[in-house]
């Protein structure tokens, strides 16, 4: 059956304390748009689905034992969603910092062609952006790395 929202194969779900508060925020921070919002009875957030580029997250509440926060955990993540850009990383990490994200990374360079930086969110959350800045080839990145790479196309 065809899937009438358009969804890639893979999506992540992020799970806040305040929910509603973090779709605002992923809004203004991040540039993501809401492309669906379901509450309940009493206005509680039930589902919600974020979009940006051809991606998209679900983000929810702490509905469940098994599901939190990282502002409930410690600020710990066990889990990380990288967003790749066309363009613009700097401008995106202004926009991030200015929003009130803590940059845990700046913006950088980095051996296999992209340019990265790391952001976190005011619940704890971890995100990373990417852009690819210039073509590098596997030997070109295992010079410049020290590593053996596999699988590069």
């Amino acid at each position: 059956m065809d899937d009438p929202f358009r969804r890639p194969t893979f999506g992540s779900a992020v799970f806040y304390k305040d929910p509603v508060a973090a779709l605002e925020w992923l809004e203004k921070a991040f540039g993501f748009e809401r492309m669906m919002v379901i509450t309940d009875a009493k206005g509680n957030l039930a589902h919600s689905e974020m979009k940006f580029g051809g991606g998209y997250i679900m983000v929810g509440s702490e509905w469940a034992e098994f599901v939190a926060s990282p502002a409930s955990v410690g600020a710990k993540n066990t889990q990380s969603i990288h967003v790749h850009l066309k363009d613009g990383i700097d401008a995106h990490c202004q926009r991030a910092r200015a929003a009130g994200a803590v940059i845990v990374r700046e913006p950088a360079d980095q051996f296999y062609g992209d340019r990265t930086y790391m952001a976190r969110d005011p619940e704890g959350h971890v995100w990373s952006f990417g852009q690819t800045v210039r073509q590098v080839s596997r030997e070109e990145a295992e010079k410049a790395s020290g590593l053996k790479i596999e699988g590069w196309v």
